[in-house]
């Protein structure tokens, strides 16, 4: 029998309540294996992890890197609404925030990307064939570099949710993929922002596997008036912090 949302949901509250009655600090990171969400159990390493520096050609891992874009980074690769000949369907929004340390210094020169889904909840990738439409004026991909005080800006389209197999009936809430470069590929972090208000929050066992509230609630950005646009966007404020006590949760073995 196919676990329920009801199912996860309880399992969800189990492990909440497990997490309270811990004396130890909450960890910064969640359980790899954590339970509610299933294909944790397949994705964590089973083996020993291997050493960079023992390989024939260490330096060889930047070859095979993630990028987006085979040129520098132009002025208009923050803004996802204007990459295609037409606008693209779905609500405009504005985000900006800091790339900082852990004592609120500003990181300079970081190349900061984002992925996401369209209006509709579907990416433009060939492994998503869930039945939503594509958008042929959106690829959902962008990039930018964080400014002198640390700051970074995307203009591009609310995701909408998708469905995914963890269990029956399973719905994702938006959310906007983010990636931080440091001096090499070698040093990447990934996390994703999330919209506030969203009832799927509450359900989703990727949000919920981050069991410190805090934590959680780092990992949503803030709507801000004042980074709306007048008859374009509304605008949301969220902060990326490096490491330190408020750091913001990155993946390690999660990711989607």
């Amino acid at each position: 029998m196919a676990l329920t949302q009801h199912d996860i949901d309880r399992e969800m509250a189990a492990a909440r309540e497990k997490s309270r009655e811990s004396t130890a600090m909450p960890a910064h990171h969640p359980d790899r294996g954590y339970a509610p969400y299933r294909s944790t159990a397949a994705r964590h390493p089973r083996q020993p992890l291997v050493s960079i520096a023992a390989a024939r050609d260490p330096e060889a891992v930047e070859l095979t890197s993630p990028a987006f874009g085979d040129s520098d980074v132009t002025e208009h690769d923050n803004d996802l609404t204007i990459q295609h000949p037409g606008a693209p369907f779905g609500e405009r929004i504005t985000v900006e925030g800091r790339l900082l340390d852990r004592h609120g210094r500003p990181v300079r020169g970081q190349l900061v990307e984002i992925w996401q889904a369209n209006a509709a909840g579907r990416y433009a990738h060939q492994l998503d064939q869930h039945p939503a439409p594509l958008d042929a004026n959106f690829t959902g991909v962008g990039r930018t570099l964080s400014d002198d005080a640390g700051r970074w800006r995307f203009t591009t389209i609310r995701p909408g949710a998708y469905p995914w197999r963890n269990h029956e009936n399973a719905w994702r809430p938006a959310h906007i993929h983010f990636s931080v470069f440091g001096t090499a590929f070698t040093q990447r972090l990934v996390t994703q922002m999330y919209f506030p208000g969203d009832p799927l929050l509450a359900h989703d066992p990727i949000v919920q596997s981050v069991t410190d509230p805090a934590a959680r609630q780092r990992m949503t950005a803030s709507y801000d008036h004042a980074l709306s646009r007048p008859e374009w966007s509304l605008g949301y404020r969220w902060d990326i912090v490096l490491d330190g006590p408020t750091a913001t949760w990155t993946e390690q073995e999660h990711a989607r």
